[in-house]
């Protein structure tokens, strides 16, 4: 086996602690990758891995030469690249994942221009709200919002996400418009739920550059985007969502923007990957058209209606 494919597969290995699972996402047999590991251990001289009916994990050697796998894996991709046939410029295929609405509603439609600027390149585009796990799916790079756990995965800020409070015209004609926070004992919201964990979320928003909640009544409670802006739509409550997702609607008057000067803090955006990509020419270039798509996209603030009655 070339030596390359075997730096390969000892990385995946580590990355999943597991010769099934790397063998799973490798699409390969898992003793094919059993014995490209000890091929390479033969070819080193060392013992690089821990070997337990549970886990698999390096060993001293193993987590020295892993970090070694990863620069000369990422250096052999760009050098694969370099000689294409049309050039140097990046090629070859990237598995993204991002959130359901902001791929559907900025991502898919830039999308064109981006593969217009990088022909070599073939994008495939995982559009959900779950979770997903970069190694075990396969994925090169995945988009998440909201505040990050410690992953061990290279993080890069990519832009935050504007909120604004909304609520439907009919809404507002019958119970009336909220000025700010103390006139929202008086008014009903559309409840948003988790889908992790089921917590329904509380009002949000800066008061003296500090964050402030408080929980909002409410006779609806919606665990989707879709269902959220729906319910809100119906005149069923007021709702706190980002500015993109109901661009549309505030231009076309069905959407009515309120207390604009207490709009919960932007979300932050995160673009994760794993350490063994960090060097690829085609993961970067799209890093960086993604890193100027949202941050043009998704702080910007609909010229759209507002309610002063």
């Amino acid at each position: 086996m070339d030596r390359i494919d075997l730096f390969r597969i000892f990385a995946r290995v580590v990355d999943c602690a597991s010769f099934t699972r790397a063998a799973a996402t490798l699409g390969v047999p898992r003793s094919s990758v059993s014995a490209a590991v000890q091929e390479l251990e033969a070819r080193v001289g060392a013992r690089l891995l821990h070997r337990t009916t549970r886990k698999v994990a390096p060993t001293q050697d193993g987590t020295a030469f892993y970090e070694r796998c990863l620069r000369l894996i990422a250096d052999v991709e760009e050098t694969e690249n370099l000689f294409r046939q049309t050039g140097a410029g990046p090629a070859g295929s990237l598995r993204v994942n991002v959130p359901g609405r902001i791929g559907r509603l900025i991502i898919a439609p830039a999308l064109p221009d981006f593969l217009d600027a990088y022909p070599q390149i073939q994008i495939e585009l995982g559009v959900t709200d779950r979770a997903v796990d970069l190694v075990e799916d396969g994925v090169d790079c995945v988009l998440r919002v909201g505040p990050l756990s410690d992953s061990g995965l290279i993080a890069r800020p990519v832009g935050k996400l504007a909120l604004i409070n909304v609520a439907s015209p009919a809404y507002l004609q019958r119970h009336g418009t909220p000025r700010g926070p103390d006139d929202l004992a008086d008014h009903l919201a559309v409840n948003y739920a988790s889908p992790s964990d089921g917590r329904v979320e509380e009002w949000e928003w800066v008061e003296d550059g500090h964050p402030r909640s408080m929980p909002v009544r409410g006779r609806v409670t919606v665990n989707s985007a879709e269902a959220y802006i729906a319910c809100c739509l119906a005149g069923l409550g007021l709702i706190q969502i980002p500015a993109y997702d109901v661009g549309l609607h505030l231009a076309a008057g069905e959407l009515v923007q309120v207390m604009p000067d207490h709009c919960a803090q932007p979300l932050p955006m995160t673009l994760l990957y794993p350490h063994r990509r960090h060097l690829s020419r085609r993961l970067q270039v799209f890093a960086d058209w993604l890193d100027q798509l949202l941050k043009q996209s998704a702080l910007h603030l609909p010229k759209a209606r507002s309610s002063h009655r």
